[in-house]
C-alpha cells in the first residue's frame, strides 16, 4: 500500500522520534507529535500536548508510538485505546526493543526468534507489543538495538570523562544509529509494511572496541581497561541488567523486506559521521 502524502502522528517526540519526524518532513509528509512536558520545536512538526491528541488520532493516516510502557502499562493504549480501535489510520507502528529477546548466551537472534524477556522492563515491552497487536490494525513492530547518534554516543561519554572501558570477553552489544531508525521507519510507511523488524547494525561489537574507536577518532587515549567483575560493583541496576544479557541481533530479513541498507552499517561509520557533523557545525 502506498500513500502519496501521509499524515504521520508520533506519540513521543524523543530522541528517536525526532529522527523519524525529520525523515518524514523531508519526504513531504504532514507530521504531528505529542509531548508531555515542554518540548523543543522540530521544523515542520506540529506539536500537541499528549492530553489533547484525540483530534489528531482521527485525522492521521499513520500513527507511530515511541512511548515506553511503565508499571501501569502502555500510556498511549491506556488513554487512547478506544480511539485507536476506531481510528481510520491505515498503519500503526510501535518502537520496541531487542531486549525482548533476552539472553542468547552470545548467540544470534533474528526476527523469528521467540521473545525470552529476562527483566520486568522487557516483559512490559512484550505486553505493550501484544496490546498494540490486539487493536487488530495493520501494525509494524520495530525492535531497536542500543540507540546512539549525535549527542548520545561514546564520543560524548569520553569528552565528559564518563566513558568506561569495561572488559568482558565474548560479550557483544547491538547498536543502531538514530538516523537509521528514521530511514527504516520511513521505508516501512512508504511500503505499508507490517510485521516484526529488527533495527540493529551489521556488526555486533564488544564495548571495548567502541571505546577504543571513539578514543582514536578524538585523538585521545582510551580510559584504562577495567575487568567486568570490578566494574559491575559500581554499576546501576539498569546497567547490570544490560550486561546480564549477551546476544547478537540479525536484521537481514528487515533490510531485505524494506529494501534498504543502513547508512551506518557499523559503529565505525556512525561515530565518524557524528564527529564530522560536529566539525561541520562548528561544535568543536
Amino acid at each position: 500500500m502506498t500513500v502519496s502524502s501521509p499524515h504521520l502522528l508520533i506519540f513521543g517526540l524523543g530522541y528517536a522520534g525526532r529522527a523519524i519526524a525529520k525523515e518524514a518532513v523531508a519526504a513531504g509528509w504532514q507530521v504531528s507529535a505529542t509531548y508531555r512536558s515542554e518540548a523543543r520545536p522540530e521544523p515542520g512538526v506540529t506539536l500537541l500536548p499528549f492530553a489533547q491528541a484525540q483530534p489528531a488520532i482521527a485525522q492521521a493516516s499513520h500513527i507511530l508510538t515511541s512511548a515506553a510502557p511503565d508499571e501501569q502499562g502502555d500510556p498511549v493504549l491506556a488513554r487512547y485505546g478506544a480511539a485507536l480501535r476506531a481510528v481510520p489510520a491505515i498503519w500503526l507502528g510501535y518502537l520496541s526493543t531487542t531486549g525482548i529477546y533476552g539472553d542468547a548466551q552470545g548467540g544470534w537472534v533474528d526476527e523469528t526468534t521467540p521473545p525470552n524477556p529476562g527483566s520486568a522492563r522487557a516483559r512490559r515491552r512484550i505486553a505493550a507489543e501484544q496490546g498494540w497487536a490486539d487493536l487488530g490494525r495493520p501494525l509494524a513492530i520495530f525492535r531497536l538495538a542500543g540507540i546512539y547518534g549525535p549527542g548520545r554516543s561514546m564520543l560524548d561519554d569520553l569528552r565528559a570523562g564518563q566513558g568506561r572501558h569495561v572488559i568482558k570477553p565474548g560479550h557483544m552489544f547491538g547498536r543502531i544509529h538514530r538516523e537509521d531508525i528514521g530511514l527504516g521507519v520511513a521505508a516501512a510507511i512508504r511500503q505499508g509494511a507490517t510485521g516484526i523488524f529488527n533495527f540493529a547494525d551489521d556488526e555486533p561489537a564488544a564495548p571495548t572496541d567502541v571505546v577504543q574507536e571513539a578514543a582514536r577518532l578524538l585523538g585521545i587515549a582510551p580510559p584504562p581497561p577495567v575487568p567486568f567483575e570490578e566494574a559491575v560493583k559500581t554499576m546501576s541496576p539498569m546497567a547490570r541488567s544490560f550486561w546480564a544479557e549477551n546476544r547478537k541481533v540479525r536484521a537481514e530479513a528487515t533490510k531485505s523486506g524494506l529494501n534498504l541498507a543502513w547508512r551506518y552499517p557499523t559503529y565505525r561509520e556512525g561515530l565518524a559521521a557524528i564527529l564530522a557533523e560536529e566539525r561541520a557545525n562548528g561544535l568543536l
